[in-house]
């Protein structure tokens, strides 16, 4: 099941992933602040980007620790990972094409991991957790940023239902109870977390994943159908643009 679905991920990402490099809602945010301001001053020797995308979180970290392993199912993703970081001058970025349930790394291996907007993504969200407290340093600091499904039901099925008919891809965004549960159980301890409101405009968020036309009416039906608890939730504007809420928990290696 995991080897099945990552390899369908990668396949459907691989020809995506430029517009993953120049996408702003993932080039940009609050987040990728957050992690620099974790690793500035800290004295880290490796850190690793774990579901690494286009690369923004390694290409924020750099600078602040001795290096960084970005790693994703993606080749393609990697490859261009490799030429941005080379465009910026950051020759202390390199690549490992991993699953996050089986990364190939010895125990204690790093002194953060970095994961950001990759979780709804992987078959088994416990057992890539798990992988990465086991390549983490006892103590080392750990950021997992993801969208969260609302608690009531109603909001999460049409959450979990559009990202589906947007992305095949998607696994699912786990609740909050979800998330501390898991990761307690993973052997992190969570030192704070923070929420935010992300605002994704409808033709972009479509566009990035090239969503076929069939699945973008899809959504736009079911968001012009929905009771006032789903609009006023997500603040669905006419054009479809919605809020997504999205977390960032601040751990350490338990």
């Amino acid at each position: 099941m995991s080897t099945s679905q990552n390899t369908y991920t990668a396949a459907h990402y691989g020809p995506r992933a430029q517009d993953y490099v120049t996408s702003k809602d993932h080039s940009t945010g609050e987040d990728l602040d957050q992690i620099e301001a974790e690793l500035r001053g800290a004295n880290l020797s490796r850190a690793l980007d774990l579901g690494c995308g286009g690369g923004h979180v390694s290409y924020r970290a750099a600078p602040h620790v001795g290096s960084v392993v970005a790693c994703d199912v993606t080749q393609d993703m990697l490859d261009i990972v490799i030429k941005e970081a080379a465009r910026r001058g950051l020759n202390n970025i390199t690549v490992e094409k991993a699953a996050a349930e089986n990364l190939p790394f010895p125990d204690g291996a790093f002194d953060a991991v970095l994961s950001r907007f990759t979780t709804h993504h992987w078959p088994d969200m416990e057992a890539g957790l798990r992988q990465a407290r086991r390549v983490l340093k006892q103590g080392g600091r750990a950021m997992f940023i993801d969208v969260f499904a609302p608690a009531e039901r109603v909001l999460d099925t049409h959450l979990q239902t559009v990202e589906l008919l947007r992305d095949v891809s998607h696994v699912r965004n786990y609740a909050m109870a979800e998330w501390l549960a898991a990761l307690a159980r993973s052997g992190f301890a969570v030192e704070r977390l923070s929420t935010r409101k992300m605002r994704m405009e409808f033709p972009a968020w479509v566009a990035r994943t090239r969503t076929p036309e069939p699945h973008v009416s899809a959504i736009r039906s079911l968001q012009q159908g929905a009771p006032a608890i789903v609009t006023d939730y997500f603040a669905i504007g006419p054009d479809g643009s919605f809020n997504l809420d999205a977390t960032t928990f601040i751990a350490h290696a338990q």
